[in-house]
């Protein structure tokens, strides 16, 4: 739950103003959301203190990454930190493979839906083999559900401004290390270190993964880009959130004359 210490201090974390009107920002209307993967962090790591210091430095190092790749996208050649190399590397090899184009007009672009009322800010609109639609960077351990929450709204804010408008995207761009013997993963974010073994449907964890003493490589970049054409049911459940969180905000709603 959001606390707010007065009307221009929510409607400045919580919306934006557009030609003289308030809009709830996307982002904001998701935290309405539970989010298990946060909470089993919290859990793991059973202090509150040391948990916000590693969420606020993971959180730190996944902007650098998403602002350096961000210039790139509008032609810009940024100087490139010793710490994301690696992931800048892959995304470079993976754009070229996947001839990704983006126009530089829309990365970073403040969209608005009037009719159902609430904007965002989209990473960027790309065309990605032979397909037009919206591109959203990420730089998590692995791509969650609630990201297709997210992109819906931006679908459903750009729909009619675009009648091309086919498909989104969700662009996973980290850092990780490999065993040379196994296969598992080390990912080191906000200064903390977690190995990811082997899985599959049919055995589970793999046993040879449990009992290895690892052997890491060099960090290495790891992209996963995912497709979700279909965003017309995720959009209601947008919505939804977006109700559920209207009432669960009445107040300052009513207080910025949005309700």
């Amino acid at each position: 739950m959001n606390y707010y210490t007065g009307i221009n201090h929510f409607k400045g974390v919580a919306g934006y103003e557009i030609d003289g009107i308030w809009y709830p920002r996307v982002t904001k209307i998701m935290e309405i959301k539970s989010k298990p993967a946060l909470y089993k962090f919290y859990a793991e790591m059973g202090n509150f203190g040391q948990s916000e210091e590693v969420k606020n430095k993971s959180a730190s190092e996944g902007t650098l990454i998403h602002e350096t790749i961000e210039k790139i996208l509008i032609g810009e050649s940024p100087a490139i930190d010793p710490s994301i190399e690696p992931a800048v590397k892959a995304f470079f090899k993976f754009r070229e493979e996947k001839h990704i184009q983006v126009d530089p007009e829309f990365v970073e672009k403040q969209v608005v839906n009037y009719e159902d009322r609430y904007a965002g800010t989209l990473d960027a609109l790309a065309l990605i083999d032979g397909k037009f639609g919206v591109l959203d960077i990420k730089t998590s351990q692995s791509i969650y559900r609630d990201y297709n929450l997210q992109t819906s709204a931006y679908m459903g804010a750009l729909e009619k401004q675009f009648k091309n408008l086919q498909t989104r995207w969700i662009l996973r761009i980290d850092q990780i290390k490999k065993c040379q013997k196994c296969d598992a993963t080390l990912r080191s974010k906000g200064g903390r270190d977690k190995i990811k073994l082997p899985w599959s449907k049919e055995s589970g964890y793999s046993k040879i993964a449990k009992d290895c003493e690892h052997v890491w490589s060099e960090l290495k970049g790891d992209i996963e880009l995912k497709e979700f054409p279909y965003w017309q049911e995720d959009y209601q459940a947008f919505l939804g959130a977006k109700k559920l969180w209207e009432w669960e905000n009445d107040y300052w709603l009513r207080q910025v004359g949005y309700l």
